[in-house]
């Protein structure tokens, strides 16, 4: 699907919908201690604060949840791989920085038995058993980074953004702790939904325009951008030193629209992902940094809902991809 421009639309998919403009039904290392579990609480949702990051998404069980529904797609993006990047085949240390529910890491760990894998978030929502090649640290991704110089043959990053205000930085210290030869692989997704049936009006009122552009606003305000994409990250990864950087995008449909199997299926997982998510990604930034109350919070999430929803709007989204090498 890398570099896709173009997903055939399932016209049955619409016919099949209930309601109205065929809407579907879709429903640096530290201990852990007291003080990481006094999270946020906004307006019933719980949120974690680090020394550096307020981060935006929530860390309850909801959410965490939408990640694994999250993996599930990703993976399936990657034609069922956890990595694209060409890794040596016995890694012995792999990093997993934001690390979330630990499921990339578990499954990294089960698929390279003999590599200590560690994963690393500034929030303890992993699971208590684990293989036992697998550990997790409690860590703030944009402080100086404690693993000691050439310690990893691959990091692995993954929705970051919002999170880091200087990735360069950020960069520069996945350079210094991989060894020589080690890789990294990135991947971040546009916070811009796409409406690709050209029947469907799509200008600058859209929904999903206007969301984006909220999300946007409210990254530049804390300094955190969500304003990320493949030429920028292989910017960063080029000025840190890496080689051989290689750059992807892929086109990632959104609900059960296409006609191919498959697509259809991983849109049908990342519709369900975004109708977990919606309320929970808009509440800190829109309602905390930008200031808008809570009903006028609700009421956007209800449309952003409605319009993925809605079959007959084709939605889609690009993932950014990038991976680059360590010189020997």
């Amino acid at each position: 699907m890398s570099g896709q421009d173009f997903i055939e639309f399932d016209p049955i998919a619409a016919e099949s919908s209930e309601g109205a403009d065929g809407e579907s039904v879709l429903e640096s290392t530290a201990s852990i201690t007291s003080s990481l579990l006094e999270y946020r609480q906004i307006h019933g949702r719980t949120y974690q604060s680090s020394k550096t990051t307020e981060y935006w998404a929530p860390n309850d069980a909801k959410h965490i949840s939408a990640f694994d529904v999250a993996h599930q797609w990703i993976t399936m993006m990657l034609s069922d791989k956890l990595y694209v990047a060409p890794i040596t085949d016995n890694p012995t240390h792999i990093l997993d920085i934001g690390t979330g529910t630990g499921i990339w890491a578990i499954d990294m760990a089960d698929a390279f038995p003999s590599a200590k894998v560690i994963g690393t978030d500034i929030s303890p929502t992993q699971p208590s058993w684990n293989p036992p090649n697998v550990s997790f640290q409690i860590d703030d991704a944009q402080l100086d980074w404690t693993f000691p110089e050439n310690s990893f043959d691959f990091i692995h990053i993954r929705y970051l953004h919002g999170a880091i205000s200087d990735w360069p930085k950020f960069y520069s210290q996945v350079f210094r702790c991989l060894k020589p030869g080690g890789w990294f692989q990135h991947l971040e997704p546009n916070i811009e939904l796409r409406c690709d049936n050209p029947d469907v009006p799509y200008g600058e009122d859209h929904v999903y325009k206007q969301w984006a552009k909220l999300f946007y606003d409210a990254g530049d305000r804390i300094d955190r951008s969500f304003r990320i994409d493949e030429e920028i990250m292989v910017g960063w990864a080029s000025g840190a030193g890496f080689k051989d950087v290689t750059q992807q995008k892929f086109k990632l449909p959104i609900g059960g629209w296409p006609k191919d199997k498959r697509l259809k299926e991983m849109g049908m997982y990342t519709a369900l992902y975004m109708d977990m998510s919606l309320d929970g990604f808009a509440l800190f930034p829109i309602g905390q940094i930008l200031g808008w109350t809570l009903e006028e919070v609700q009421a956007l999430v209800a449309k952003m809902r409605e319009a993925v929803h809605n079959l007959n709007n084709r939605s889609n989204s690009d993932m950014h991809l990038v991976y680059g090498q360590k010189p020997l």
